[in-house]
C-alpha cells in the first residue's frame, strides 16, 4: 500500500468542507488535482470514501472512520513539525538540494519560499542539474538530497515518492489530434515527435509507454529543455509527449494540451544515500518537500 500524506491531507480537507472546490481553495489545489488525489487514495485503500453529488460530497462509513482517525494523526503530526521547526529556527546552516530542470522550475520554488518563511536560519541551496548528475551528486555526497524522476537503479539510495505526474500530449492548435478531448497512446503511431533527450528522467518512461502501446513514432528532435520542445511544436515540427508538470500554470498560447489514455504517470521522488542519516537541517528540508 502506497498512501501519501498529501492524499490524506486532501481527503481530510474535502471531508471537513464537504466540497471539492472549497477544499481546493483551502489547500491551494485545483479541483482536478483534488479529485485525482481522492481517487488514488480510494484505489490504494480498496475502499469508497466519498459519495459524490453535483454540489456536495458525503462520507461513506469508511470515510467517516478515516476522517476521525486521520484528523487526529495529522493534528499530532503538524504539532510535531511545528516543534521541530522551533528547534531548527534557532540554528543556521546550509542544505544542498539537487533537482532536474523541470522540477527545479515547477516544484522547488514553493519549497524554497516555504523554507525561508518557516526556518529562515536555513540556507536552501538548489543545484539545477540533469537527472544523472543529480543522482551522482547525491551518491558522492556533494548534496544532502535530490529530487528526481523514479531512477531505474537505486539500490544504494533511500527513495520516497513525493507526487505523481501524468504524461500529456502537446500539439499545435490546428493539429488533427487537438480536436479530441483525450488521445489514446496508440493514436500517436506514425507521428513526428519532438521529445526530451535521454538526459531527462522522463524519456525512458515515455519510450516505454510508446512501446507498450504499439505507438511507433518518428523521433524528429531530442532536446534538453521543455521550452525548446514547445517552440519546436509552435514551428510545426511535430507533437510531443511531456510530463504535465512541465506545462506552465499560465498555459501554452498557440498549443493544445490533451490527456493521454490510459493514464501513465511518472513518480517524483526524494532520494538520499541509504546508509547515511541526514543531519537535522537536511531532515527538516526533506520533510518539508515530502509534505509540501
Amino acid at each position: 500500500m502506497n498512501v501519501t500524506l498529501r492524499q490524506l491531507r486532501v481527503f481530510l480537507s474535502v471531508a471537513q468542507r464537504g466540497n471539492f472546490s472549497r477544499a481546493g481553495d483551502h489547500i491551494g489545489l485545483t479541483q482536478p488535482a483534488i479529485s485525482r488525489a481522492i481517487v488514488e487514495l480510494e484505489l490504494q485503500l480498496g475502499l469508497k470514501l466519498l459519495d459524490r453529488t453535483t454540489r456536495e460530497v458525503v462520507l461513506t462509513e469508511a470515510g467517516q472512520s478515516l476522517k476521525v482517525r486521520v484528523g487526529r494523526l495529522i493534528e499530532e503530526l503538524d504539532q510535531t513539525l511545528q516543534d521541530v521547526a522551533g528547534l531548527v529556527q534557532s540554528r543556521a546552516g546550509k542544505v544542498r538540494v539537487a533537482s532536474s530542470p523541470t522540477l527545479s522550475a515547477n516544484l522547488m520554488p514553493a519549497c524554497i519560499a516555504r523554507c525561508e518563511q518557516q526556518a529562515p536560519g536555513i540556507q536552501f541551496i538548489l543545484l539545477d542539474r540533469i537527472q544523472q548528475d543529480v543522482l551522482a551528486s547525491v551518491r558522492n555526497g556533494e548534496v544532502d538530497l535530490g529530487v528526481v524522476i523514479e531512477p531505474p537503479a537505486a539500490d544504494d539510495l533511500h527513495c520516497e515518492v513525493v507526487m505523481t505526474d501524468p504524461f500529456v500530449l502537446i500539439t499545435a492548435a490546428g493539429h488533427p489530434l487537438a480536436k479530441k478531448a483525450s488521445v489514446r497512446w496508440k493514436a500517436l503511431a506514425g507521428q513526428s515527435l519532438v521529445v526530451l533527450d535521454h538526459a531527462s528522467g522522463s524519456r525512458r518512461l515515455i519510450d516505454d509507454a510508446l512501446r507498450k502501446h504499439g505507438a511507433a513514432c518518428h523521433i524528429k528532435q531530442e532536446l534538453g529543455h521543455p521550452t525548446t520542445v514547445f517552440r519546436m511544436i509552435e514551428a510545426g515540427l511535430g507533437i510531443s509527449v511531456m510530463p504535465a508538470l512541465s506545462v506552465p500554470a499560465s498555459g501554452l498560447p498557440g498549443l493544445e494540451v490533451r490527456p493521454l489514455i490510459p493514464t501513465i504517470q511518472r513518480q517524483i521522488m526524494l532520494v538520499r544515500r541509504r546508509n547515511r542519516a541526514l543531519g537535522p537541517l537536511a531532515q527538516y528540508v526533506w520533510d518539508l518537500i515530502a509534505t509540501r
